[in-house]
C-alpha cells in the first residue's frame, strides 16, 4: 500500500462542479484534510485544469529494494507516489495561475481595461505575443470596439481591410458554420484556401498563426471574439486550450457585467444631454460657451440660456440633490419650469426664483435644489441676478478677476417662502461672466475655501490671447482647476461651466 502523507488534497468533485460553474478561483480555496488511502485500488482524481489526472495502476506489486544499513532510501522518480504528487502539484499550479489572472481581471472596473487585461492574460496562457479583441454584442445595443495587444491603430486598420468572413473573429461574430467554439489556424500561410487579402496582411504584419475564442455571457449572449497571433506557425497544446477556455468563460461573465454598466452610463449621459440645450442661442453683444460633465450615475446639474423679449438674454445654472434617473428627471422638470417663469417675468430674477421655490415645495417636497438666474441686457452690458444657495458668479476681465457679491440665501425647497434681493453688475467690454455649479469645486478634492481660490487663480491666469474666446476661456479654466483628467466625463460629481463674454 502507498503510504503518501498528503497534507492537502484538492476535493475533486468540488473542482469539477466549480469548473462547470466558472468558480475556478473559489474552487482553489476548497481544500479538505483527508486520511491515507485504504487500498491500492483507491479511485484516482479525475482530470482537472487541463491535465489528465489518470495515474496508471501498476500491474503487480514489486517488493521494495533492500536498503543498506545507515543509508536513507531515495524514492524512485517513476514511482506511482511521485507521479501522483507531480499531478497534484500541476493541478495546484494551474489553479493558482487561473486564480491570479481572474483576480487581476476582477480588479478592472472599466470595459477598455478589462479587454486589455483579457488579451494579456490570454496571450500568457496560449504563448502568443500579440492579439486583438473585437467587442460586438449580438443584440446590437453596443458598445462596439476593437482593442489590440502589440498592434497599433494602423495595424488594426490593416486587419479590418480583410473580408470579415475570412477572419476568425468575423466567423465567430456572424455565427458561421464551424465557428461555435475555438478556431485554431496553426499555419496560415500554408493554407490553400486563405483569402489573398488575409495572406497579404498576415505577411505585412508578420504573423503566421492564430488562435481564436468566442466571448459570451449568460445575460447578453455572444459579445465578441478574442484572437491571439503567433509570429511563427504554432498552436496551443491541449492543456493551454483548457486553461484559456476556463479563463475566457469567466472573463465573458465579467465583461457582460461591464457592458451593462457601460450601457447604463451611456443611457444616463444621453438622457441628461437631451434635457439640456442642444445649442446655445446667438444674441447680439454677447458670446456664449458651455461645458458639462456628467457623473457615472447621472446627476442633477444643469444650465440654460434662452433669448427673452427686448433683446435680453436669460442665463441659469442649478443643481438638484441626488443622483440617478430620479435626479435627472427632476432636473428636467425644474429647468422647464424656470424657462416658463423666465419668459413671463425674467426681468425680475427674484420673482423667477420665488415661483420656482413654490413649485418645488408643492410638487417635490422631499427634494431641494440650488439655482442662479441672471437677466442680461447685452446692449448695456448689464446683468441682474439672484441666487438660491448657489455659488457666486466669477467676473473675468483684463483689469479684474473677482467674485460677484450675491446675497446669502438657502437652497430652494428649504424655506417656507424664499426671497432674497437681487444684485446688479455692469461688465466692461471684453469681460466674461462665469456661472458654474458646485461640482466644479467638489471635484478638486480641496476644502471649499481652497477650491474657490483655485478657481479664482485659474480664471485670472487665462492668457491674454484666449480672453476673446469664451470656449477657450472655459477649456482653460477646466484644465487648470481639474488637472490630470479630473475633468473627465466619468467623475463622481457633475460639472457645469457657463461663460458669457460681453463685447
Amino acid at each position: 500500500m502507498l503510504d503518501i502523507p498528503l497534507r492537502v488534497r484538492v476535493h475533486v468533485e468540488t473542482l469539477l462542479a466549480a469548473q462547470n460553474d466558472m468558480g475556478v478561483c473559489d474552487a482553489f480555496e476548497q481544500y479538505a484534510p483527508v486520511g491515507k488511502p485504504d487500498t491500492m485500488n483507491a479511485p484516482h482524481p479525475p482530470k482537472v485544469a487541463g491535465i489528465d489526472s489518470t495515474v496508471p495502476a501498476p500491474a503487480h506489486t514489486v517488493a521494495p529494494a533492500p536498503v543498506a544499513p545507515g543509508t536513507t532510501p531515495v524514492p524512485s522518480p517513476n514511482a506511482p507516489g511521485a507521479l501522483l504528487q507531480d499531478r497534484l502539484a500541476g493541478w495546484v499550479s494551474d489553479l493558482t495561475t487561473l486564480h491570479e489572472l481572474t483576480e487581476r481581471l476582477v480588479r478592472t472596473d472599466a470595459l477598455a481595461d478589462a479587454l486589455t487585461e483579457l488579451l494579456r492574460a490570454g496571450a500568457a496562457l496560449v504563448g502568443a505575443r500579440r492579439g486583438l479583441v473585437v467587442l460586438e454584442p449580438a443584440d446590437g445595443l453596443g458598445p462596439a470596439t476593437t482593442i489590440g495587444l502589440g498592434l497599433g491603430r494602423a495595424d488594426l486598420g490593416h486587419i479590418e481591410t480583410v473580408p470579415r468572413s475570412a477572419m476568425p473573429y468575423g466567423r465567430i461574430l456572424d455565427g458561421l458554420p464551424g465557428a461555435d467554439g475555438e478556431i485554431a489556424e496553426p499555419d496560415l500561410l500554408s493554407e490553400d484556401g486563405l483569402d489573398p487579402r488575409h495572406r497579404e496582411v498576415a505577411a505585412r504584419l508578420g504573423y503566421a498563426a492564430s488562435y481564436s475564442l468566442p466571448l459570451s455571457a449568460e445575460a447578453t449572449g455572444r459579445m465578441g471574439a478574442a484572437v491571439w497571433l503567433y509570429d511563427e506557425p504554432a498552436e496551443p497544446v491541449e492543456r493551454q486550450r483548457h486553461l484559456v477556455g476556463l479563463y475566457a468563460r469567466y472573463a465573458g461573465e465579467h465583461l457582460g457585467r461591464l457592458v451593462e454598466v457601460e450601457r447604463t452610463r451611456a443611457c444616463m449621459a444621453t438622457m441628461t444631454e437631451e434635457l439640456l440645450p442642444s445649442r446655445l442661442p446667438r444674441v447680439a453683444g454677447v458670446q456664449l460657451a458651455a461645458r458639462h460633465r456628467t457623473g457615472p450615475r447621472g446627476g442633477g446639474d444643469w444650465y440654460d440660456a434662452l433669448p427673452l423679449p427686448d433683446a435680453a438674454l436669460g442665463l441659469a445654472v442649478g443643481s438638484v440633490t441626488g443622483s440617478g434617473p430620479s435626479a435627472v428627471a427632476a432636473m428636467g422638470r425644474l429647468r422647464a419650469s424656470l424657462r416658463a417663469y423666465a419668459v413671463m417675468e425674467g426681468e425680475d430674477p427674484v420673482a423667477v426664483l420665488s415661483d420656482l421655490e413654490l413649485l418645488l415645495r408643492l410638487t417635490e417636497p422631499a427634494r431641494s435644489a440650488t439655482a442662479l438666474f441672471a437677466y442680461c441686457e447685452p446692449a448695456l452690458r448689464k446683468v441682474t441676478l439672484a441666487g438660491a444657495g448657489h455659488c457666486p458668479p466669477l467676473l473675468v476681465g483684463e483689469r479684474r478677476t473677482e467674485y460677484v457679491e450675491t446675497s446669502v440665501s438657502a437652497p430652494l425647497g428649504m424655506l417656507a417662502c424664499w426671497e432674497a434681493p437681487s444684485v446688479e453688475l455692469e461688465a466692461q467690454p471684453g469681460e466674461t461672466v462665469l456661472l458654474y455649479t458646485d461640482g466644479l469645486l467638489h471635484r478638486t478634492g480641496d476644502p471649499t475655501d481652497r477650491a474657490f481660490a483655485r478657481l479664482h487663480a485659474a480664471a485670472a491666469g487665462v492668457p491674454r490671447a484666449l480672453r476673446h474666446d469664451p470656449d477657450a476661456i472655459a477649456d482653460h479654466v477646466l484644465r487648470t482647476v481639474l488637472p490630470e483628467g479630473l475633468d473627465a466625463a466619468d467623475g463622481e460629481e457633475d460639472v457645469v461651466l457657463l461663460a458669457a463674454r460681453f463685447e
